[in-house]
């Protein structure tokens, strides 16, 4: 057969194949369609529902009080001020005692705290710096006299360290966590400790130790986990430095929920001993991260806990805004999680159309990006959590024994279970659920990574969707449990992102988008998160501050 036949042969071929391509693209697009209407659906039902009695559930904070108003100064600022004497350590940490106790019995997020051992160690500080002190001093202590708050599963010396689990809810650290001790040496005091949910493993701050955390933008919504104590604390304008952690968006979901400002730096940066019950010297693709109101925050606070480590981040790189490549996400075609709702999507085209208007030429226009690997989301990061040290099987019961999820099903069925549902549900993801494949997780992940890494090189940008959904009402997320993907991605990963607010929508309820960048470009996360957040709207207070 010549090759003119054999061509002519397989060109006629394809011509008889392309209806069928055609009408199997065209059913693909009108099931998948069909699917996300579905979804959409089932999420608005779930809202009516649940909203039905939370919406009668939801308190206001109250107003922030005029001589409490140095507590809307970032902490950077506040710090300059007490070196500078223009701010006693003492009155702040008095301030602060007094918003906590006026916010708290709303919220329900302290699980612990260190008042009076507080005022003490700022009283000492006072008298040090009225002294004099020389400027070395301040430099090895930027944070010296500022007051901050640390989610539970941080270790801090003499306060309860449960982690949300009641085979452990009278023990307390006997010293602080490597995170703790580095706020410490900075000059910073710990005031109390926030709740978390059970081994920080579900995406509201609840157990059956200390309840469940209110959102102060409105109460009977979530604060998200693990770090929900914490963003809610501080979103209620309560303390100048949120201490928390994130292995699948535990610091950027309670950020979003609360419409705060978060980093999650590059992994392997930051020391997690004495977090969550770790030694520190396993690699994790968890990290020591903040929650705050202020952006500006977020570097100089991540160089305090990053240590040794901290110039490997390029933090006080200068980012030129203009002269960056963006390229953005609306929406992963991850069948699991919720679509998209239009306020996100809203806030989505802002952002784009905000860095189209600011671009200086058409190779700084943001441009659309995807790839398969986004279709993944849960599926990846259930495979590289296999991959941590944690047991949560063994961790759950104070590692007196392996809970199973058959046994404590039964128990929960007649009412003496120790553990949430949630938690449940983990056992079950983790004894129940076959294993993700171990060569497929691999391999789509290694791929994802390089094309990012190649695609963002040193000065690209990756603006990528928060969350499906806002905070959702309490207990809703058991119906929605692959939400958290959308951060949980990153940690698989391993690249910075940061959380970014954009006001709020018609309700009060926060709206925001990440920002991601290649690994240990996190400079770039933090600049262009507030660049962002400033044009649309930024973090707003759910009270009135006078």
């Amino acid at each position: 057969m010549s090759s003119t036949t054999s061509a002519k042969k397989e060109v006629t071929q394809y011509h008889r194949n392309k209806p069928d391509k055609i009408f199997i693209g065209m059913a693909s697009n009108i099931f998948k369609h069909a699917i996300i209407l579905f979804r959409m659906y089932i999420d608005w039902l779930i809202d009516l529902v649940f909203g039905f009695y939370w919406e009668g559930k939801r308190v206001k904070i109250p107003d922030l009080e005029k001589r409490h108003s140095i507590l809307t100064e970032s902490a950077v600022d506040i710090a300059a001020k007490i070196r500078n004497k223009q701010l006693k350590s003492e009155d702040l940490v008095k301030i602060c005692i007094e918003r906590i106790q006026q916010v708290n019995p709303i919220i329900n997020a302290v699980t612990d705290e260190r008042y009076e051992a507080a005022l003490e160690e700022a009283r000492e500080i006072d008298q040090k710096i009225a002294k004099g002190l020389p400027d070395e001093y301040f430099k090895k202590k930027p944070f010296l006299g500022v007051p901050f708050t640390a989610k539970e599963s941080h270790a801090v010396a003499g306060l309860l360290h449960t982690l949300g689990v009641l085979a452990r809810k009278d023990i307390r650290a006997h010293e602080d966590a490597e995170c703790v001790r580095l706020m410490r040496e900075a000059g910073a005091i710990p005031l109390a400790v926030t709740n978390v949910p059970e081994i920080n493993k579900w995406m509201e701050a609840r157990n059956y130790v200390f309840g469940q955390t209110n959102n102060p933008h409105h109460t009977g919504r979530t604060a998200g986990g693990s770090s929900g104590g914490e963003a809610a604390l501080h979103a209620a304008v309560t303390v100048p430095i949120s201490l928390c952690s994130d292995i699948g968006g535990s610091t950027r979901m309670p950020a979003f929920f609360n419409g705060l400002y978060a980093l999650n730096p590059t992994p392997g940066h930051t020391s997690l001993k004495g977090s969550g019950l770790r030694t520190g010297e396993e690699p994790t693709m968890a990290a020591i991260g903040f929650s705050s109101r202020h952006p500006g925050d977020l570097a100089p606070l991540t160089k305090v806990v990053a240590g040794d480590k901290a110039h490997l981040l390029n933090l006080d790189r200068v980012v030129d805004i203009k002269k960056l490549k963006f390229y953005y996400v609306e929406s992963s075609d991850d069948w699991r999680p919720s679509p998209i709702c239009a306020d996100q999507r809203n806030v989505m085209k802002k952002a784009i159309a905000k860095l189209t208007e600011d671009a200086v030429s058409t190779a700084h226009v943001p441009q659309p990006y995807y790839h398969s690997g986004f279709n993944y989301l849960f599926l990846l990061w259930r495979y590289w959590m296999t991959h941590e040290v944690e047991d949560f099987a063994s961790m759950i019961t104070n590692r007196k024994g392996r809970a199973s999820f058959w046994k404590e099903l039964a128990k929960k069925c007649v009412g003496m279970c120790d553990y949430t549902f949630p938690a449940l549900m983990k056992l079950f993801d983790e004894q129940v659920v076959p294993p993700v494949n171990k060569e497929w997780a691999e391999t789509t992940t290694r791929e994802l990574k390089d094309a990012l890494i190649e695609l963002l090189g040193d000065d690209g940008v990756l603006l990528f969707p928060s969350c499906p959904l806002l905070a959702s009402y309490h207990y809703a997320p058991i119906l929605r449990p692959f939400n958290f993907g959308y951060w949980a991605i990153f940690n698989v990963l391993q690249f910075p992102a940061a959380q970014v607010p954009c006001g709020v929508n018609s309700d009060g309820i926060p709206l925001g988008v990440q920002v991601v960048a290649a690994p240990r470009h996190d400079a770039l996360c933090t600049a262009v998160g507030a660049s962002l957040g400033q044009a649309l709207g930024g973090a707003q207070p759910p009270c009135r501050v006078h």
